[in-house]
């Protein structure tokens, strides 16, 4: 029998003398349930701040019954039953969220099952299965590992209306509906059961509590939207810099370039005194880096150069350090060859490394990179994607608990140390992470390609919290490019030779030329979607029941995926799925029907299908080589006339952290289409920064059936091909309406009325 053994304002604790079972309801949508005997256990995520715990909780009314104990808060109720602990949690309506099959077992045997009704889809997981992106009838086995499970999330979202967080840094296996159809559930290698649940109900509701629970992903800075290229590990410092004029001399548009392994004098030099090679980046004795080395070269060229990153240091120490719990420096120091025997997981452990120095930050050793102009580090799985079960961490775990973790410790260090710094945004990615990865970094799909399998992975990303999703394009074929330009961040690793742009031919090198013309004019449409990402967890890439949870037939598409809230991009497939509504060919600007399948006349010089939600304003921006190569005084906006609908544009100076205080500007766009008449608004901008522009050159682009009757710009009557001012004209060919208003003051409000 579980008698009451404390209650708060908003929550409760049950035992059975042998067991405590503790609810808490910490906001009106977000509950944590814990199992354990004896005393709670340390949460690793909790205690290095990756799950945030200080929630003012929500005041609930508690109803103790003979049969059961109720807890009441204003959306969600919870009973549990007084004999075996078992429990149920209800939504405001009375409808089941969810109940346990069986009681929760916690350790040595911690478990959790619950009733699976017939038509439950479940989402998330991360990067641990790139074959489904609806996971019900699969086992997921949430471990670190190399190519096959990179980044597994323990986060598993539903279709109907809640999420659950796995609170630990331990081995989780999950089972939904395998071994019992009518069951899902999840193991545990922990000593106690902890998790949180999510009520959304959508999934975009769920997303946006889980990243409140574990953190926001970053602002990026601007430069880091564009394209990204890796160059080949042989490189040498007169090859880097020719590849950083070929982009400019042949007019691709670039920002990043960095180095793989063969920068180094010694190639994965996982140690704190890696340097240059001699040989491939040799450097006078008079000089200094900063001064006379090929980076300012490139910078100069407006490049962001980048150096890859191997490590193998225990990084347990400084988040000791700055947690100021103190760090035993002095006892694990020297301790680095034999440990004393553990527990039954271990033969033996060691103390980690001879490399790692307890006093001294892994960042600390970068910093002379970073002031000779390194902007980035590409941090390689390496051996952080490996088991390690010898080792014990200066913090006192074992790889059973620091596997996992690890990831999130390193990520975070380099966000912060390069931040702290620098006092610029960092740009951290990676190929490897846990829960609450998506606060400091990005991530690429790890030495896979860039192909469907990626792709899968970077939705089942989409649908665990994480937006910033990128893989090694793939150059050689149409389709490649079509996904590696159209994702939330294009790289470019050419490895050999084999993937630089100017290399690929006559056929394929048009088709990467003018994709990347593409993204760059969408810099400001993607950005855009970057900074809502930031406010609200919703991603750039977003997965079809993320952006249409109630259209069952997107639940199993791993070939297309919605790009921002507007643009559907289909990868590696030849047929797609259109959700209702009307849809405008993005090549042809053809209208076609949704709530059906298509197949897509895709143009020859072009790798997939790109199609745009009726009533989209899509801003672009002017042709440049890299960010900052000019201001953003040139605007068109896509206009593709449908339901009202509204999109903000956002603005900062894409390199500080001065957004964060409230310097940036918004301008929102609106569009509505009635009785023929199709009305385009842009308000006046609101708030500032430094850089931003006074004025900027407005035009539309408006695909139409037909010719328009007139065109008006507030109220007033709009010439067609005039000599001088603003005008409008049609293209008879691709049926399109082109409006250019000229020079406009950002602080007034615009409106563009079609008549057709």
């Amino acid at each position: 029998m579980f008698e009451l053994i404390d209650q708060t304002p908003s929550g409760v604790r049950l035992g059975d003398g042998s067991v405590t079972l503790a609810v808490d309801f910490l906001t009106p949508e977000m509950l944590r349930i814990r199992k354990h005997a004896g005393d709670e256990p340390v949460r690793h995520l909790i205690r290095y701040e990756f799950i945030r715990d200080d929630w003012p909780g929500e005041q609930i009314a508690v109803e103790r019954a003979r049969s059961d104990t109720l807890l009441r808060g204003s959306k969600l109720t919870v009973s549990i039953s007084n004999e075996t602990g078992g429990l149920r949690v209800l939504d405001a309506s009375g409808s089941e969220l969810l109940a346990e099959a069986e009681p929760a077992q916690a350790a040595p045997d911690t478990r959790a099952s619950f009733t699976l009704p017939p038509d439950r889809a479940f989402f998330g997981m991360g990067d641990q299965n790139r074959d489904h992106l609806n996971h019900r009838g699969q086992k997921a086995d949430l471990w670190v590992r190399n190519v096959t499970g990179y980044i597994p999330i323990p986060l598993i979202v539903t279709d109907d209306g809640f999420g659950l967080v796995i609170s630990t840094t331990r081995r989780v296996k999950v089972d939904l509906g395998v071994d019992a159809p009518d069951r899902f559930g999840f193991e545990v290698d922990d000593d106690s059961l902890d998790y949180y649940l999510l009520y959304g109900p959508t999934p975009a509701e769920i997303l946006e509590r889980y990243t409140a629970l574990s953190g926001r992903p970053p602002m990026p800075p601007k430069w880091a939207m564009g394209l990204w290229f890796i160059c080949r590990t042989q490189a040498n410092s007169r090859e880097f810099l020719d590849d950083c004029y070929a982009f400019r001399r042949e007019g691709i548009p670039c920002d990043a370039i960095g180095l793989e392994p063969g920068w180094m004098e010694v190639i994965y030099d996982y140690s704190t005194t890696k340097d240059w090679s001699k040989e491939r980046f040799p450097v006078p004795s008079y000089a200094r880096y900063g001064e006379s080395m090929f980076i300012p070269a490139a910078r100069r060229m407006g490049f962001k150069p980048g150096l890859w990153l191997c490590i193998d240091y225990d990084l347990s120490y400084e988040e000791e350090r700055r947690l100021g719990r103190g760090v035993r420096v002095d006892e694990f120091k020297a301790e680095f060859a034999e440990g004393a025997e553990v527990d039954e997981h271990f033969n033996a452990a060691r103390r980690m490394d001879p490399i790692t120095k307890p006093d001294e930050p892994w960042f600390e050793h970068l910093k002379d990179f970073v002031n000779q102009g390194i902007d980035w580090f590409k941090q390689d799985g390496s051996n952080q994607v490996l088991d390690h079960p010898d080792r014990l961490y200066g913090n006192g775990m074992h790889d059973d608990e620091m596997h996992n973790l690890y990831p999130l410790l390193y990520n975070r260090q380099k966000h912060e140390g390069f931040r702290e710094h620098t006092g610029r945004r960092p740009w951290v990615f990676t190929c490897a992470g846990w829960a609450g990865m998506q606060a400091h970094c990005s991530t690429w799909t790890g030495d896979t390609g860039g192909g469907a399998g990626p792709a899968a992975a970077c939705m089942n990303l989409s649908m665990s919290g994480h937006g910033m999703t990128g893989c090694d394009m793939e150059v050689y074929t149409k389709q490649g490019i079509h996904f590696g330009f159209l994702m939330p961040w294009a790289q470019v690793n050419s490895w050999n030779y084999f993937r630089h742009p100017w290399l690929l031919g006559d056929e394929l090198f048009p088709v990467f030329y003018s994709y990347a013309k593409l993204r760059y004019r969408l810099l400001p449409y993607l950005y855009s979607c970057a900074h809502e990402a930031h406010q609200t967890a919703l991603p750039i890439m977003r997965a079809m029941p993320l952006a249409y949870p109630d259209d069952r037939e997107t639940f199993e598409l791993l070939s297309q995926y919605m790009l921002g809230p507007d643009l559907l991009v289909g990868v590696f497939t030849d047929r797609l799925y259109l959700p209702d509504g009307e849809w405008y060919d993005f090549w042809s600007n053809e209208v076609v029907a949704g709530g059906r399948w298509i197949e897509p006349d895709v143009p020859e010089d072009r790798g997939g299908a790109l199609l745009v939600r009726a009533g989209a304003i899509v801003p672009t921006g002017p042709d440049i080589d890299y960010v900052g190569q000019r201001p953003d005084d040139e605007l068109t906006f896509h206009v593709y006339p449908g339901p009202a609908t509204q999109f903000d544009l956002y603005e900062d100076d894409g390199l500080s952290h001065e957004f964060e205080q409230g310097a940036c500007r918004i301008t929102r766009l609106s569009q509505e289409t009635a009785e023929g008449v199709t009305s385009v608004v842009v308000d006046a901008a609101e708030g500032a920064f430094e850089g931003a522009v006074a004025a900027r050159r407005l035009s539309f682009l408006i695909p139409l059936l037909a010719p328009p009757s007139a065109v008006a710009l507030n109220g007033e009557s709009l010439p067609q091909d005039a000599d001088e001012g603003a005008f409008w004209e049609w293209d008879e060919e691709l049926r399109t309406l082109y409006v250019d208003l000229g020079w406009v003051d950002v602080t007034e409000r615009v409106e563009v009325s079609i008549s057709r």
